[in-house]
């Protein structure tokens, strides 16, 4: 994936987060301060905007958009979507294509950003519960000698299941884990929206 398909999976994820913001934000409001959609919105919105004219390479579509995200997304996820794909932008350094290997390598640079500033592992009911599986999957399908398309559908695939997952989870990070078992029963919402950019990236990638 070359840095003008990175900004297309920008502005496809901004347009899911737009058009699922208000199902993000009813989760929210069950366990959390029901802002998540309308605030992701905002910062992939203005992710968009911030998206370099003539990009020339991923790292730079990367970083611009985690830092338009946390300057204009408010709550935990603007730090946590910003850091990830600052991380990701990070470690592609100066390449101005991206491999299989690569994009893996970017996942797991920003599952570790994302667990950096969280302190989230899988069974907490956040959006490491779809991440983590995700960049998981996408090694394992590597491994097997994968395409990055198929890396990809792989990794949005568990990132949806794990999503799920958080259902029947009792929340022990953020505002969530305050509710203690109320938060059972409830689909997390930064999971939720970790499934929807993975799902984009998809989109994306098997257009190549």
């Amino acid at each position: 994936m070359n840095a003008e398909e990175i900004a297309t999976w920008v502005r496809h994820a901004a347009e899911l987060v737009s058009a699922d913001a208000d199902r993000l934000t009813r989760l929210d409001a069950a366990i959390g301060d029901g802002d998540h959609g309308h605030n992701l919105d905002r910062g992939f919105r203005a992710a968009v905007e911030a998206l370099p004219d003539d990009p020339t390479t991923p790292a730079k579509v990367l970083i611009a958009a985690g830092r338009a995200i946390v300057s204009k997304t408010g709550g935990a996820s603007g730090p946590l979507y910003g850091t990830a794909l600052r991380r990701a932008g990070k470690v592609l350094g100066a390449a101005e294509e991206v491999d299989a290997a690569a994009l893996g390598t970017a996942l797991q640079a920003a599952l570790e950003g994302v667990q950096d500033l969280g302190k989230a592992v899988e069974g907490d009911k956040t959006m490491v519960d779809a991440l983590a599986p995700a960049v998981a999957a996408y090694d394992a399908a590597l491994a097997e000698g994968s395409g990055l398309a198929a890396c990809v559908r792989a990794a949005a695939d568990a990132a949806a299941k794990g999503a799920d997952g958080t259902v029947p989870m009792r929340a022990r990070k953020g505002r969530a884990s305050y509710l203690g078992a109320r938060s059972e029963g409830h689909l997390d919402p930064g999971a939720s929206s970790t499934a929807l950019l993975l799902r984009a990236l998809a989109d994306v990638a098997g257009e190549e």
